[in-house]
């Protein structure tokens, strides 16, 4: 505490030296002048004195004979001193403790932690939808609406977290490890759930576990035909449909289908090659608007252009909406290559492993496969012929509508009447 006092009123560090320096110090005790961090130079001494006592200090310095000189000042006077003959330094210190205080109160960057089935670039079109977005003001932002919008509107969202730190939007969610089902598939008692084919196929396997199987093994259907109905009959003596009992059904459908691929590559192929000169140029921006500061127009005919760019970050969290980075511009040539042999069947395979990939993330499995590679003139050509079998297979509301009753049907007619 009392170093900041001593700065506040300002202090000097002086050198002290004549006949009587002890005397000197005897004199600043006895006149209530405070000096400290003496330091004995043999010849001279060195010591710490605020400001008035300086001044105070000229009548003792005669009395005893000894001289004393400024080494050092420190304190806030002297620095006001000297910023008031940097006045375009103070304006500009101004400015940026201004911009500084206005920035402070917007949005500036949204950082999302805990997703992994739902993309960033998903909940910021989210986000921008709920008017939350970057550049909005801090007052604006209803941080418990927003979080129960994200868990209301995503069913897959199970615990989400809103903060603001700094000039950041902090998101964090926890998804749902176990899988969210469609609530339109869900039978209610009175409505039931058919399964119908996604695609054309033939039935290459089904077993039922509830529902009215409508077809059998080795049948062939069409896109949107019911495979199971949800709307399982109750007979009457006579063989006639009484009711409807309403159930969701489940069943293990494979269907089979033939598809046919064809990848072609051609013989040519552009090559660039870079010759080693390149350029700098260094970047800056705010918020959406960018520019580039570069000596010259670009010398090159054809050219790549890479860079990275950094947003300012004065504190953890707080944010300003001010881009810097450069760009690296590098000149390249582009001449035609044929590929060999060995590179084209290299990249037909593996063309062909990034078909069999994207089957089987999809869950399809391939019973029979014809391949074969052929080269042309001018090109190279993969034709795949593929038996597939997959569950390709949805579950939509049923369309059966309850049974009416005799004297239900003539209260109706009544009431129509």
């Amino acid at each position: 505490m009392l170093h900041w006092v001593q700065y506040i009123r300002g202090y000097v560090t002086i050198k002290v030296w004549g006949y009587s320096t002890e005397r000197l110090l005897n004199l600043c005790g006895n006149h209530d002048i405070l000096v400290w961090d003496i330091t004995d130079h043999g010849d001279y001494n060195t010591m710490n004195i605020s400001v008035r006592g300086f001044f105070a200090l000229k009548p003792l310095l005669k009395k005893t004979g000894t001289r004393a000189v400024i080494l050092k000042k420190y304190g806030l006077p002297f620095f006001m001193s000297k910023m008031q003959r940097r006045k375009v330094f103070v304006a500009g210190l101004f400015c940026c403790l201004l911009f500084w205080m206005l920035t402070a109160g917007y949005i500036w960057n949204i950082r999302i932690e805990g997703n992994y089935v739902l993309t960033e670039d998903v909940l910021l079109d989210y986000l921008e939808e709920k008017k939350v977005h970057v550049a909005m003001k801090k007052n604006k932002l209803q941080i418990e609406e927003l979080e129960k919008a994200l868990r209301e509107d995503y069913d897959i969202i199970t615990w989400t977290s809103v903060q603001v730190k700094g000039t950041t939007l902090q998101i964090y969610i926890k998804e749902n490890e176990m899988p969210v089902y469609d609530q339109t598939s869900q039978s209610n008692g009175e409505s039931g759930v058919d399964l119908v084919a996604d695609r054309s196929g033939v039935v290459s396997y089904i077993i039922t576990r509830k529902g009215v199987p409508q077809v059998a093994l080795g049948d062939t259907v069409e896109k949107g035909d019911v495979l199971v109905s949800g709307a399982v009959p109750v007979y009457n003596e006579d063989t006639t449909v009484r009711k409807y009992q309403f159930v969701e059904s489940d069943a293990d459908i494979m269907l089979r289908y033939t598809e046919s691929v064809s990848v072609k590559r051609d013989l040519l192929y552009e090559e660039k090659r870079y010759s080693g000169r390149q350029k700098k140029m260094i970047l800056f921006g705010v918020r959406d608007k960018e520019w580039n500061l570069r000596l010259g127009k670009i010398p090159y005919d054809e050219y790549d252009i890479s860079g990275e760019k950094k947003q300012v970050c004065l504190l953890d969290g707080l944010y300003l909406p001010v881009f810097y980075g450069s760009k690296t511009i590098q000149e390249y040539e582009t001449v035609q290559q044929n590929y060999t042999e060995e590179e084209m069947n290299a990249i037909m395979q593996e063309e062909w492993h990034k078909i069999i990939t994207t089957l089987e993330e999809k869950g399809v499995q391939i019973t029979q496969k014809n391949v074969t590679i052929k080269k042309n003139d001018d090109s190279w050509v993969l034709n795949a012929r593929m038996q597939l079998e997959e569950e390709a297979v949805r579950s939509v509301p049923t369309e059966t509508k309850p049974v009416v009753s005799d004297e239900e049907e003539t209260s109706i007619e009544e009431v129509t009447e």
